[in-house]
């Protein structure tokens, strides 16, 4: 038996991502989890997550990344009052291009749907309970510590002082998300600077909570048009505790306000009045919340020719994306299952592993970066980069994918398939897709929701 000290990591941000890094790390090492906030004690918000008041769904892939890292996890959330819904069996979609998806049974997928701040805290609760994990709370990383060739550990400085402390650790991991000082830490330390992209729909949103009218109802997501400018949106999610988290969104030209008197009226104007419908009746429970920071913004880490030792960075750190996408937290809960997994076969201290362990985690954001920029990039005004001709094509292409799948069951498994982040975009040239997109047999478009008379009835009151 070896008389080796256990490997030390510091763990920077306790969102989902800095979670879910803990949990990952925590078989192989002592974690310290530095967090600037004081965390809630329950399913509250926080200062840090501003975002957390929208809604929020965690596709298949993050549900499976999710309980392969902390088994059980999905259903402790389901026995608080989660659900996994069934997609699109329980719900109801107007894709960007205005086709309406029929409601086919036959696909896998179940999307783990629930307030934010239950996701957190149950995760939390659940993280934090690991014995090989430290919470600090009330302290922020000031910079790193080290050179160009080996990060030795992290400045650490408590709120309310101005006196910095020093931690060593083998592995310092920032998962500090969009607000990351990674690149400026780096060139700190002598590396060049991080190129970086960033592609701005100037998406606002708005979200209130209302009662739910009817228990059971199906989400219902109206997704906004890029080809007509400013692109209006919004989402019905059914949550937790009887409510309904309403978020609507407007590129530039178009947002939402916080005026509790226009939110019902802006959802009437999303092209398809369905969310303005069912909302008509509704009682609100909360005032209107906004948010305008929903770039998307992509780090290239990985393409620096030199990386120190003893550092990596994971999550939104790396690259944030436009919330509508719904990719953030399988992103996160993908990266710390390959953080883990690597962690487990190579361990922690050799030489050069964070720069390959860099590039692994790379790659989920890779994926999830392209699904979002691939809608985004058309946007007036979202990019000084027009997009090129690869990107038209591959956009002309996914919008025949989302045509075929939403008149064929095969075509959207394979859809669903990427969409979730469970395979990647190549399963869209599989025959389960190209077979009913070049040869059918193909139903009529849906020319409105496809929500059942019983449905309807349950909310809407007639008159």
């Amino acid at each position: 038996m070896s008389d080796a000290p256990r490997p030390t990591a510091v763990v920077i941000g306790a969102g989902m991502s800095g979670l879910l890094a803990a949990a990952a790390l925590a078989g192989h090492a002592d974690v310290t989890l530095i967090e600037r906030d004081t965390l809630p004690a329950g399913p509250e918000p926080r200062r840090g997550v501003p975002q957390a008041r929208h809604a929020h769904v965690v596709w298949t892939g993050g549900v499976t990344a999710l309980d392969t890292l902390l088994p059980g996890l999905t259903e402790e959330l389901v026995a608080h009052g989660a659900r996994l819904a069934h997609i699109m069996g329980d719900m109801v979609s107007r894709a960007p291009n205005e086709i309406w998806f029929r409601r086919f049974t036959s696909t896998p997928h179940r999307n783990l749907v629930c307030s934010r701040d239950l996701l957190d805290a149950v995760t939390r609760e659940r993280v934090l309970a690991g014995p090989r994990i430290t919470l600090r709370q009330n302290t922020t990383a000031a910079r790193l510590a080290g050179d160009a060739a080996r990060v030795t550990g992290v400045y650490l400085r408590t709120s309310g002082s101005d006196t910095e402390e020093y931690l060593a650790a083998d592995l310092v991991l920032d998962a500090s998300g969009r607000g990351s000082r990674a690149p400026h830490w780096l060139e700190r330390l002598g590396l060049p600077a991080v190129a970086e992209r960033r592609v701005d729909a100037g998406v606002a949103y708005a979200t209130r909570v209302f009662r739910a009218p009817a228990p059971g109802f199906p989400l219902v997501n109206v997704q906004a048009n890029p080809a007509t400018a400013p692109g209006r949106g919004g989402i019905i999610l059914p949550a937790e505790d009887g409510r309904w988290i309403v978020t609507l969104s407007g590129t530039r030209g178009g947002e939402p306000t916080d005026d509790p008197e226009a939110f019902t009226d802006f959802a009437h104007g999303l092209g398809d009045p369905v969310i303005g419908e069912l909302l008509r009746d509704a009682e609100p429970l909360t005032d209107v919340a906004t948010t305008r920071s929903t770039a998307n913004r992509r780090r290239y880490f990985e393409k620096l020719g030199r990386w120190p030792d003893g550092f990596t960075v994971i999550g939104d750190a790396i690259a944030g994306y436009n919330p509508v996408y719904g990719h953030g937290i399988t992103v996160a809960a993908q990266s710390a299952v390959a953080l883990r997994d690597y962690a487990a076969m190579r361990g922690l201290l050799r030489p050069g592993s964070a720069r390959r362990l860099q590039k692994l985690l790379t790659r989920p954001v890779a994926a999830a970066w392209d699904l979002a920029i691939g809608q985004d990039i058309f946007y007036p005004g979202a990019t000084d980069r027009p997009a090129t001709r690869m990107e038209r094509a591959l956009a002309a292409f996914v919008d025949r994918a989302v045509a075929t799948g939403a008149r064929n069951p095969r075509a959207l498994a394979a859809l669903l398939d990427v969409m979730s982040l469970s395979r990647p975009a190549t399963r869209l040239l599989s025959p389960g897709m190209l077979l009913p997109m070049l040869f059918g047999p193909r139903r009529p478009f849906l020319t409105d929701a496809p929500l059942t008379e019983e449905e309807r009835k349950a909310v809407v009151r007639e008159g």
